[in-house]
């Protein structure tokens, strides 16, 4: 679990820093003053769809942020694709996130969209996942993109319309190998 929180850290800070898609980003280093000036209570709030995790902060070793950049790379490729057809770039869900987490390590037991207890691969959340691309074997962020473009089916999830967010996560196996999954929902 501890390191499921550092990853998704890194992967937060991270799309925070590189993820804007087509919009304009600016880092407005006053933000925090204003709000503290304005909240009586003395909390915080920067940006209310980041959620501060409690507890002790667990250091990420370099592999993981590697991983984690990587997964951030795969989400800017992926949505330079759904632009380039004319289509809006995914919003970065957090809670996918998750979902892709257990399912890439889910996938290096069982690469399958059937999850290792036999059920489909949307369980995991039934309340967001609503598709769901799997790679493995890939060794950067560009190749596994060109991979699920080149499929029929994972393009399809990644051009979907009706699609809006997105979570990719990638786990490494003891023998080095990468599993990822890429979560889709509405």
């Amino acid at each position: 679990m501890k390191k499921l929180i550092a990853t998704l850290v890194v992967a937060t800070m991270v799309i925070g820093l590189v993820a804007c898609g087509n919009q304009d980003c600016a880092v407005d280093d006053e933000a925090a003053i204003r709000v503290e000036m304005q909240n009586p209570d003395g909390v915080v709030y920067i940006d209310d769809e980041f959620v501060a995790l409690s507890g002790e902060i667990v250091e990420t070793t370099a592999r993981e942020q590697e991983l984690a950049t990587m997964a951030i790379e795969a989400f800017n490729l992926t949505n330079a694709n759904r632009i380039a057809a004319g289509l809006p770039a995914y919003v970065w869900s957090p809670e996918l996130v998750i979902a892709a987490q257990i399912r890439a390590k889910e996938s290096a037991k069982q690469f399958s969209h059937t999850r290792p207890d036999g059920t489909s691969y949307w369980t995991v959340n039934s309340n967001i996942v609503y598709g769901e691309n799997l790679a493995r074997g890939y060794n950067s962020a560009k190749s596994m993109v060109e991979g699920w473009m080149n499929s029929p089916t994972h393009k399809a999830n990644i051009m979907d319309r009706e699609l809006v967010t997105v979570g990719i996560a990638i786990y490494e196996a003891a023998d080095g190998k990468l599993y990822v999954a890429q979560e889709f929902g509405y």
